[in-house]
């Protein structure tokens, strides 16, 4: 069974080349780059993958779907550029692939355990993890739905077995503090947009509201206190980022007026 691999990228020079490395077992790569004013398509090339370089940026779901799209492979992994396919779950991957159509029950979809770094200390709880994902699936199983951001398969038949992999995806993606304030910016205002597209409202009440809510339940509920002061420290990063996507849409639904 013939696996491919599918990334979509923009300036991620300094993340490909490992993220590729991780799954070298692949049979094909595909790096769908959406205008990278870096190295990233020539890393990309050199390292043996298909580059597709679009002019437009639809959004992050319909730009894994057209990634999706281009892939040959019997069954397809979905990476994004900061994560890393561990060795333990390579194997798990490459069990399920090489198996012949029919022994593997009819599963046609897997998720896996994300665990995330954070200036470069893994972070166990806060809502961070468990973050299962769906990232690997049978070719025209599934599609990503067309969320601006936060962005996530679809299963065409309900009735899919689902294999749930045991050994973790590594996402190593805010290995400063300005990693997480540049992707809150980006996603805060894909949020915003797409909120407002759906008529939804918001206030600066609502904003402050759901800030305090997203603390408590990041560091009391989810035990983010567990993870000592970078845990405080990602809660505290995780109610501001609540606040600003709110906000935004608020700024929006005023600008409209």
């Amino acid at each position: 069974m013939k696996l491919s691999v599918v990334i979509i990228t923009k300036n991620e020079a300094h993340n490909l080349a490992a993220c590729l490395a991780s799954v070298s077992f692949a049979n094909e790569w595909i790096v769908v780059d959406s205008g990278s004013t870096d190295d990233t398509a020539r890393i990309a090339k050199r390292l043996g993958a298909q580059v597709v370089v679009t002019t437009d940026w639809p959004g992050f779901g319909k730009q894994k779907n057209r990634a999706l799209g281009l892939a040959t492979g019997d069954w397809v992994l979905s990476l994004d550029a900061d994560e890393r396919v561990s060795p333990e779950l390579a194997a798990e991957i490459k069990r399920l692939v090489s198996m012949p159509d029919g022994a593997d029950g009819a599963v046609a979809i897997a998720s896996m355990p994300r665990r995330t770094s954070f200036c470069g200390q893994w972070i166990d709880h806060c809502g961070w993890s468990p973050d299962r994902v769906i990232r690997l699936l049978r070719r025209g199983s599934a599609k990503f739905n067309e969320n601006l951001v936060h962005e996530s398969l679809v299963v065409e038949n309900k009735n899919s077995i689902v294999m749930k992999f045991m050994n973790p995806l590594l996402h190593y993606s805010y290995p400063t503090p300005n990693h997480y304030w540049d992707k809150l910016k980006t996603y805060s205002e894909a949020w915003a947009v797409q909120k407002q597209a759906e008529g939804k409202k918001a206030s600066i009440g609502r904003a402050m509201g759901a800030s305090c809510v997203a603390f408590v339940r990041s560091y009391i509920v989810r035990l983010g206190f567990l993870d000592g002061a970078l845990g405080f420290v990602v809660c505290q990063m995780q109610a501001q980022a609540t606040f600003y996507k709110y906000f935004q849409l608020y700024f929006l639904n005023q600008s409209k007026k």
